[in-house]
């Protein structure tokens, strides 16, 4: 039977690149924010270094990551709806509450870090960290209740946005590290034991988010067959391309090759580019949850 189609609309994708910014920002934040107690509130004395910078940091990217929501809004000027009208019920109102509470500890937090005032360092640390959980964790469960959407309805993508949060943190420290000591100090006598450290957790925290994308896929895979679209959509459809091509190759296997190879481990230049890559393939995979998970047309 011939059909002819008389009137056809595209209707305009909810949620794109700035969503997708904004999820990554966030994680990268937590992703610090956790890395910077690892001394000031774990008492780990080696990650000290760390810990000014990735409050720092955290702090700077919760004050960039709400500006893309702004930019997203089709009239900005109404944000303050969300902390007007509340509903407890919504992972959206607790998320303005985290993004209110999140920031605002991180900065009591460095001031007593910069003031050298340790026990309340470590208090503000601890505390910090369940927000710095929530903050990005938050993200997943928005996406998890789309219960139309495929790719995002499952229960494992709140650990799935986490553990990536800790990669692409892990990955930006290290890189932060890198350049601060090699590339604007210009140390000569430098011991490097702490980016070697750091590149063992990253490796650690990779194969931990290759084991949760596994998993998902392999369920997506033997499921119901809306969900078998969606994996060969990452398979071998549109979006193939920057799951296996950015996300798994460049931004996990030639990274785990890069610091799992003994002629390049312990090579700077390697674990720089290894945690560049690894950060290229965390905002590959927001995009893919983002966008892919709206791409699959609602049966």
């Amino acid at each position: 039977m011939d059909v002819n189609i008389i009137y056809n609309i595209e209707h305009e994708m909810p949620l794109g690149i700035l969503i997708s910014l904004y999820f990554y920002l966030t994680g990268l934040s937590a992703g610090s924010f956790i890395i910077s107690t690892f001394a000031y509130g774990f008492g780990m004395v080696k990650f000290k270094p760390l810990g000014k910078i990735g409050v720092v940091m955290a702090t700077l990217l919760l004050v960039i990551a709400p500006m893309t929501l702004l930019v997203d809004l089709e009239q900005p000027l109404r944000f303050w709806h969300l902390i007007l009208y509340l509903r407890i019920t919504s992972p959206i109102t607790w998320g303005t509450f985290l993004l209110t509470l999140y920031p605002m500890n991180c900065v009591v937090y460095g001031y007593f870090m910069f003031r050298g005032d340790m026990k309340r360092t470590k208090i503000f640390g601890l505390i910090g960290i369940p927000l710095a959980l929530m903050v990005h964790g938050y993200t997943g469960f928005i996406l998890a209740l789309g219960k139309a959407r495929v790719l995002w309805n499952t229960a494992i993508m709140p650990p799935i946005f986490l553990v990536s949060a800790m990669v692409s943190g892990l990955a930006m420290m290290t890189l932060v590290v890198i350049i601060k000591d090699y590339v604007i100090q210009r140390k000569k006598e430098h011991d490097p034991t702490l980016i070697y450290d750091l590149g063992k957790l990253l490796v650690a925290s990779i194969v931990l988010d290759l084991i949760l994308i596994g998993t998902d896929l392999t369920v997506l895979l033997t499921s119901h067959t809306e969900a078998y679209k969606a994996a060969v959509m990452l398979i071998k459809g549109s979006f193939s391309p920057l799951f296996l091509g950015v996300e798994i190759f460049l931004g996990s296997i030639i990274p785990l090759l890069l610091l799992l190879s003994p002629f390049t481990k312990r090579w700077i230049p390697g674990i720089a580019i290894a945690s560049l890559l690894v950060m290229i393939g965390i905002f590959a995979m927001r995009c893919i949850m983002v966008i892919g998970g709206l791409s699959i047309p609602l049966s």
